[in-house]
């Protein structure tokens, strides 16, 4: 008779059971900077507004399964392009494994990136058993290393290539030029991941329908909606075709549509919070930029990337976390990473809370 461990090895691939879970520290009671979340709660009388949006919302019932009112709402606000597609998922994350799951011919198909970046791409892409291809960036300043990229993508033919602009961890930008190389070069799709663009004041959005393999996906979990898993992907009607062929019926739940609807209406407060993060932003890369043998990256996202001193960089993260801070240690994610820590911009208190909790870390 066959045991557990039996069946997992007959039915499930070897892939899946060597994939290593994606880690997420715990955060309860601590000042939390690891996330690149909005740090700011909604105001009372805007709180007050979302609770009256929360009690008309028909629990009993199944949201609307295309989510009509949402979509017609972001047509409108992102100024979409009426010949462009528009799908909404739970979260850039299930996009993410939309766009994989769609050209998963056997294990065929290739999924490439630049890394270190978001690192979702290559698991969703090894949850699936397809092949995923990184390209280092550019090591002296994360730069994206376009010959090496072209002769990539030359070589490998991905089916999908993920450009996330900025960058996580690396929070720059892809150059100007880039994109339009990589759209004509890349045989597949490619996917710009903008999910901190309110950051950085820029967005290729507008110029999707130049391209007919690009992609422009972006989400609400940034600018101060984390909670509701809010994502869209746009571009060719095509291929969004196949994606709203693979999603799930009812994948955005009334509250997330309902949430996401509140969130445009009352844009105007939460770009008033996006330029108070851009401009703490700039205000702690300088006072990081002061520290002895700390070297901090230009960003333009709502983190910060840091390098402490060499060989320092785990005893700094252990010294942060024991005085109740946590920020993301990035440093196993990819080696060029070494000794990094990824720094999300809180409020001013907790910001001041962490500049102190470092300097004594990197006085010890």
């Amino acid at each position: 008779m066959m045991n557990t461990e039996d069946r997992i090895a007959r039915f499930v691939p070897t892939w899946v059971r060597e994939l290593a879970p994606y880690h997420i520290e715990h955060a309860d009671g601590m000042v939390k900077l690891d996330a690149m979340e909005n740090p700011y709660p909604m105001p009372p009388a805007l709180r007050e507004q979302w609770s009256d949006v929360v009690l008309r919302t028909e629990l009993n019932r199944y949201p609307d399964p295309e989510a009509r009112a949402l979509s017609a709402a972001l047509r409108e606000h992102l100024h979409i392009a009426p010949e462009l597609g528009l799908v909404l998922g739970n979260g850039s994350d299930e996009l993410i494994h939309l766009l994989c799951l769609a050209v998963a011919r056997g294990r065929e198909a290739v999924i490439m990136s630049p890394e270190p970046s978001f690192a979702v791409y290559r698991i969703t892409a090894q949850s699936l058993g397809l092949k995923f291809v990184g390209v280092p960036l550019a090591s002296s300043d994360f730069a994206l290393d376009l010959p090496a990229l072209l002769a990539a993508i030359e070589r490998d033919q991905p089916a999908l290539l993920f450009i996330a602009s900025p960058n996580n961890p690396t929070a720059n930008l892809i150059a100007d030029g880039h994109l339009e190389a990589l759209c004509q070069a890349t045989p597949g799709v490619v996917v710009l991941d903008e999910a901190y663009y309110r950051f950085a004041g820029r967005t290729w959005l507008g110029e999707a329908a130049r391209f007919d393999n690009l992609l422009v996906m972006q989400t609400f979990s940034k600018f101060g909606f984390a909670a509701l898993r809010v994502g869209l992907v746009c571009g060719p009607k095509p291929w969004l075709d196949l994606l709203q062929r693979l999603r799930m019926p009812y994948n955005l739940s009334a509250l997330s549509q309902a949430g996401a609807l509140f969130a445009l209406e009352h844009m105007a407060h939460f770009e008033r919070q996006v330029a108070t993060i851009v401009a703490a932003r700039e205000d702690l890369r300088a006072a990081l930029a002061r520290l002895p043998g700390v070297a901090v990256y230009p960003s333009a996202t709502n983190f910060l990337l840091a390098r402490m001193p060499r060989g320092r960089g785990q005893r700094v993260f252990e010294s942060l976390r024991g005085a109740g801070v946590l920020v993301k240690n990035v440093a196993g994610a990819h080696a060029m990473l070494s000794d990094c820590l990824r720094i999300s911009v809180g409020t001013q208190d907790e910001n001041k809370t962490f500049l102190a909790a470092l300097s004594h870390a990197l006085g010890s």
